[in-house]
């Protein structure tokens, strides 16, 4: 298996194992905002169940077609709208609905050929590999469990 898609492999397999810890949480814990004014430990969580969806549904299925790459949807409305639910669902709803988006997601990148993880594609007037692409969305992701691990931790401690 080429190394790099072993490391995208291997975050996404580690995500799942820590977000499945995330059901331990408390409700005190989960809907703590992450800094005054910022988004609760649910929003963020949220936040990424629409993020997945786009990329399975509007990324993978392009990746190594002849069509266009068009950029993606406006963040901040997608982000508001995630945000928005996810202060209204169940911890255990955010959390199984983003825990099978990242299974799927999961699953299209090993069934990858080593050869696909080489190739180039472009999102508008970006040229990406599967490595780049994927190693954007895992500073994002890392950034963000960060933060919710920080809460977690520091309401532990109180």
């Amino acid at each position: 298996m080429h190394s790099e898609k072993q490391h995208i492999l291997m975050h996404y397999e580690k995500s799942i194992r820590w977000l499945e810890q995330l059901f331990s949480v408390t409700d005190k814990q989960w809907r703590t905002p992450i800094k005054q004014g910022k988004w609760t430990v649910a929003e963020v969580i949220g936040h990424f169940i629409p993020w997945d969806d786009f990329v399975i549904n509007e990324r993978m299925p392009l990746l190594f077609t002849d069509e266009l790459l068009a950029k993606g949807p406006n963040v901040q409305q997608m982000n508001a709208a995630a945000a928005s639910s996810s202060r209204q669902q169940s911890k255990e709803h955010t959390l199984q609905a983003l825990l099978n988006r990242r299974r799927v997601l999961l699953q299209l990148l090993d069934g990858l050929s080593d050869e696909q993880w080489q190739r180039s594609f472009r999102i508008g007037t970006s040229e990406l590999t599967l490595y780049s692409y994927f190693a954007g969305l895992i500073a994002h992701d890392e950034h963000h469990f960060l933060q919710v691990q920080h809460v977690i931790d520091e309401i532990v401690w109180q």
